[in-house]
């Protein structure tokens, strides 16, 4: 039966241990302040109760430090990754850069596994785009067909884009 004072004084024990050594049996209690003193390391007071359902539902206990999940935030609006996945919005701009790993996956699930926007843009920029693209592609074809001595070709790329020039449809 264990014994309800430390050895060491005559506070309630509150650590009880068994200790076998070369087959001879040693008991040892210990109060809290004497438990600690030696390393033990003491569970936060929690009511028998918690304790027992932790343990028969095969949970580890944990202390209230390790209970504590530390959650990211924002520093300029204050909004957490839970909240912009919970809502799909984003405070402001520096959240793209504190979450910027968690908000990838986002941003590929939302853009149908893109990470670059594919989304609609206004009809004057789309025409504009694709005129800058159109030019971008023929002067590269002008550039192989010099390369390529394929002066005829070479010479219906350039009028080809001195007209897009002279319409305005895209810059020098």
């Amino acid at each position: 039966m264990p014994s309800d004072r430390c050895d060491h004084c005559d506070k309630p024990a509150v650590v009880h241990e068994l200790v076998i050594k070369n087959g001879t049996t040693l008991e040892v209690h210990l109060c809290e302040e004497h438990a600690s003193a030696q390393g033990y390391v003491l569970p936060s007071h929690q009511p028998v109760h918690q304790l027992l359902t932790q343990f028969a539902v095969g949970a580890p206990a944990k202390s209230a430090a390790a209970k504590q999940k530390v959650v990211k935030a924002c520093t300029t609006c204050g909004r957490t990754l839970a909240q912009i996945r919970e809502t799909g919005l984003l405070g402001c701009a520096d959240c793209y850069r504190t979450f910027e790993d968690g908000l990838q996956s986002l941003i590929e699930r939302a853009q149908a596994g893109a990470n670059f926007h594919i989304g609609r843009t206004p009809r004057g920029e789309r025409d504009a785009a694709a005129r800058h693209e159109l030019r971008t592609r023929l002067v590269r074809e002008l550039d192989e067909a010099v390369s390529a001595e394929q002066y005829e070709r070479a010479a219906k790329l350039r009028d080809r884009i001195h007209q897009m020039k002279d319409a305005g449809d895209c810059e020098v």
